[in-house]
């Protein structure tokens, strides 16, 4: 696969720190930021990652659709950032978020709340 890292305005120091997928993506965690609630799971390249960082609204590489989309700019299910952070290896994103309405194109509140898996711990 080829590594897609287009021109991007995202501060160099920063753009350097990552440490990106093959395709030149970092995973993105959105997490309400009061509750602590995680709500979905996006992509990012450097981009997306200074979009995020100047604007205020979360912003994401859409792998599908092959083009980043703003959060909530279809839906009105937007992302208001709080604080972004990186993860210990610079290989995650934490974006803490306000977010209005459901995170989830299902309509679901968080991405995670749908499908809970039993848990088979041994002894139990």
């Amino acid at each position: 696969m080829t590594s897609r890292v287009p021109a991007s305005n995202l501060d160099p120091a920063v753009a350097a720190r990552l440490r990106r997928t093959a395709d030149g993506l970092v995973p993105a965690i959105a997490q309400q930021y009061d509750t602590g609630e995680v709500l979905m799971l996006g992509w990012m390249d450097d981009e997306a990652l200074h979009r995020t960082l100047t604007t205020g609204r979360a912003t994401y590489w859409s792998r599908s659709r092959q083009e980043y989309w703003v959060k909530g700019d279809t839906s009105g299910h937007v992302q208001h950032v709080k604080s972004v952070a990186l993860d210990c290896d610079a290989d995650t994103v934490l974006v803490k978020v306000d977010q209005v309405g459901a995170a989830c194109h299902t309509g679901d509140r968080t991405c995670f709340d749908a499908d809970v898996l039993p848990l088979e711990l041994p002894g139990k």
